[in-house]
């Protein structure tokens, strides 16, 4: 008895090239959302590596007006890539929804900073806990805004062109 013999019309053949397109595309799926998962997880930590930045250089400057400055810049400049991201079709009606929160924690930091909108003005003695407090408050609120890889990476992208 002869083995049959295989053919790219053969039964088997088929059955085997079925198979091997199957594991294919599940290692796809797999290897995707492994990427989506890291992705996300770099652009948040990049967020939050930008403020972390910005903390160690309002440590390294003495002068407090130089100080608020720059602490207000950074803010600003997040706020700008909020909005510019915002403007983008690219993003889903919930990642608006969180940018727009996002956004709002911004400006508070902004309004305290400067003394606005019913804060008491952030003493310049206090502007290194200020900074440290709100790289502190942007990873706390990395748990409750959830920004799609989309919008982080975008975010990310608009920080570094501002910058």
């Amino acid at each position: 008895m002869s083995t049959p013999r295989l053919t790219k019309y053969s039964p088997l053949h088929l059955i085997e090239k079925t198979t091997m397109i199957k594991r294919a595309a599940f290692g796809v799926i797999v290897l995707m959302f492994v990427l989506v998962q890291a992705g996300n997880a770099q652009g948040t930590d990049n967020i939050q590596a930008y403020f972390n930045d910005t903390a160690i250089k309002v440590k390294a400057i003495e002068n407090p007006v130089q100080k608020r400055e720059l602490l207000d810049q950074s803010l600003q400049d997040m706020s700008t890539a909020l909005a510019r991201v915002e403007s983008f079709g690219l993003i889903s009606n919930d990642d608006r929804a969180d940018l727009d929160r996002f956004k709002a924690i911004l400006q508070e930091y902004q309004d305290e900073l400067a003394g606005r909108n019913g804060f008491e003005r952030v003493p310049d003695t206090q502007l290194n806990a200020f900074a440290d407090y709100v790289v502190q408050d942007m990873q706390q609120a990395d748990k409750t805004i959830s920004i799609s890889l989309v919008a982080a990476l975008l975010i990310v992208i608009i920080i570094i062109l501002i910058v």
